[in-house]
């Protein structure tokens, strides 16, 4: 479905599209995607062919193919998805997305520098449940429902031990399970 429509903050009617949960976004060097709706997973693979996540995107967020130099690279929807376009000549109005992307591209490459892997988890946890969480009486509920194999891939590590981890995480204390989301406990 795509339609017009002039709020995604370039001058020209920016063309919407939506996406379903597990699509890939298009692959156009001369647009940037601002998601308007929804949650996107940046990837590529590794050497020995294993999936690599590269960053995690939600409302507001600038995405797109000439905002990377990793090949491979695809954008997967993580949810359903609605983005607008911005052609190349008005990429000039995304200064501040731009610069917040940069920003969250840094705290997550820092986040997967964390030794030990519990640590590296949990912080990764909290990272998600403030960008993509809402409160709730004890924490902070993450709404992205991602799987231990995508948390894996995101930290460079095994979906075992992202399951052991999280098993640890939940006896601590630290997380609860409720209905398939986490909620990341305050404390």
């Amino acid at each position: 479905m795509q339609q017009l429509d002039r709020s995604a903050g370039c001058a020209t009617p920016a063309l919407k599209q939506q996406f379903v949960r597990r699509a890939r976004l298009p692959e156009h060097q001369a647009v940037l995607w601002k998601i308007e709706s929804g949650a996107v997973c940046s990837m590529t693979w590794t050497s020995d062919g294993e999936l690599a996540c590269l960053g995690y995107w939600g409302v507001g967020d600038v995405v797109g193919h000439a905002l990377s130099r990793v090949q491979p690279y695809e954008l997967h929807c993580l949810t359903n998805v609605e983005i607008s376009s911005c052609p190349r000549n008005e990429w000039s109005q995304l200064t501040d997305a731009l610069v917040h992307r940069q920003q969250q591209t840094e705290e997550l490459l820092s986040i997967v520098h964390i030794n030990p892997l519990s640590h590296r988890l949990w912080q990764l946890l909290v990272w998600l449940s403030q960008k993509f969480g809402r409160e709730v009486g004890n924490g902070r509920w993450l709404e992205l429902r991602l799987t231990h194999q995508q948390l894996a891939q995101t930290l460079g590590t095994s979906r075992v031990a992202v399951t052991t981890i999280l098993q640890r995480l939940e006896a601590e204390g630290k997380i609860q399970r409720q209905q398939r989301r986490l909620i990341v406990v305050q404390h």
